[in-house]
């Protein structure tokens, strides 16, 4: 069986928001659908009701995505095929705690300036995590989203 393509999707109350953020926090690069949706919109293959200008450019309105730098993309669109994180919005807010989050991994000794780094993004501490594993600190992005620091 052949490895299946996958990327994660998270729901969202502000897409372009949370693409900001986690482009900064994981240093990816912020898709930029724009040339597609340009020719989409000039064939009439799109409504302009789907689209918005962020930081100058043409976006999906309901969708944003981050890329890993290093990975594959298609130049025709921006689209990752690699390591990619899709933000959808959606209309409910969080109100429970994930089933899913990230672990981020910053080299030996520099989580607590990785920490303060993501603070300084807009992410908040929850809590610090010390057992007989391992040691971390439970973070929550801007929209309340847990993830870790290693």
């Amino acid at each position: 069986m052949t490895a299946l393509h996958w990327k994660l999707v998270i729901d969202a109350a502000d897409p372009h928001a949370q693409a900001a953020f986690w482009a900064a926090a994981l240093a990816y690069h912020e898709e930029d659908h724009s040339p597609l949706i340009t020719r989409l919109l000039d064939a009439g293959a799109a409504p302009a009701e789907a689209t918005l200008t962020v930081r100058g450019r043409l976006a999906w309105r309901d969708l944003a995505a981050v890329r890993h730098p290093d990975d594959p993309f298609d130049p025709d669109t921006d689209t990752g095929l690699g390591h990619r994180i899709l933000f959808q919005r959606v209309p409910e807010p969080k109100t429970v705690k994930n089933r899913l989050h990230l672990d981020l991994h910053p080299p030996k000794g520099t989580r607590d300036a990785e920490v303060a780094r993501l603070t300084g993004l807009g992410a908040k501490v929850l809590r610090e995590v010390a057992e007989q594993g391992g040691s971390w600190t439970v973070m929550e992005d801007p929209e309340g989203n847990e993830f870790c620091v290693q």
